[in-house]
């Protein structure tokens, strides 16, 4: 580290869903500034409105202290009705952001199956019964289950808690018209073994015991953490084509006048 260097000191936390909320700028910024959505401002309101440029979806964070402080809402569109999705207030930004970023890829892959389920079997989550459309994470601090039939589309919740009384940290939820690749970006974030960045010395965590949260707190160089944030929006805003030029306007033909004797 350069002598003298400004420097602040952040916490790298595993498992990432028991990190704490973040910062929600790291959701907000690029939504606006890469992708495009407008913002409301009313200042005598504690809440962020972000709409996107087809006005199809909107975002709200507001804080509730009984319910989801985040609500992703989007209107029906052909061949799929209406949909929402909401995350409370300790949902790591990292993990909300993964389902905005899959949510406005100009570029999204073919509609093909997606199973929200694979990611965390990759990674050795395991089902707490025989035939339960449920998994459990190996530590026992989260789980994701589906409600509905094998014929039906169904509500997705996934859950961190702690605790003998499995205590609720955090709840995300995904109605059944949910595009299933989003819910699945929440859940292949939430497998994701990297660690999340916090810059809070340990404010949000839910909890610190060392048995189930992985704390290592070092110093980093300011412009780094600040740059983290800016080189999201460009990464983000690459994803979308440049704009054809203009063609160049035919040349006029040369005139006549002034030429004839």
């Amino acid at each position: 580290m350069p002598s003298g260097a400004d420097t602040v000191e952040v916490d790298f936390i595993t498992p990432r869903h028991l990190a704490g909320g973040g910062d929600p700028v790291w959701i907000t910024v690029p939504l606006h500034r890469a992708c495009g959505w407008s913002h409301g401002h009313d200042p005598l309101m504690p809440r962020v409105l972000l709409s996107s440029p087809d006005q199809k979806a909107l975002l709200r964070l507001e804080p509730d202290p009984v319910g989801q402080w985040w609500t992703l809402q989007h209107t029906a569109e052909a061949g799929r009705p209406a949909w929402y999705a909401s995350f409370g207030a300790r949902t790591p930004v990292e993990l909300i952001a993964a389902v905005t970023d899959a949510l406005t890829d100009p570029a999204p892959p073919a509609d093909a199956p997606c199973d929200p389920f694979k990611p965390l079997r990759q990674i050795a989550w395991s089902a707490p019964a025989i035939g339960a459309d449920e998994l459990v994470s190996t530590d026992g601090t989260a789980y994701v289950q589906r409600l509905g039939s094998a014929e039906e589309p169904g509500t997705w919740f996934v859950t961190a808690i702690l605790g003998p009384d499995r205590r609720p940290v955090w709840q995300a939820r995904f109605d059944a018209h949910t595009p299933l690749r989003l819910v699945t970006a929440f859940t292949a974030a939430l497998a994701d073994p990297k660690p999340a960045l916090r810059a809070d010395c340990g404010r949000s965590l839910p909890t610190r015991d060392p048995s189930v949260v992985t704390r290592r707190t070092t110093d980093v160089l300011a412009v780094d953490v600040a740059g983290a944030l800016e080189e999201r929006v460009q990464t983000l805003a690459a994803r979308r084509p440049l704009p054809a030029a203009d063609p160049m306007p035919p040349t006029p033909p040369a005139s006549r006048h002034g030429l004839s004797r």
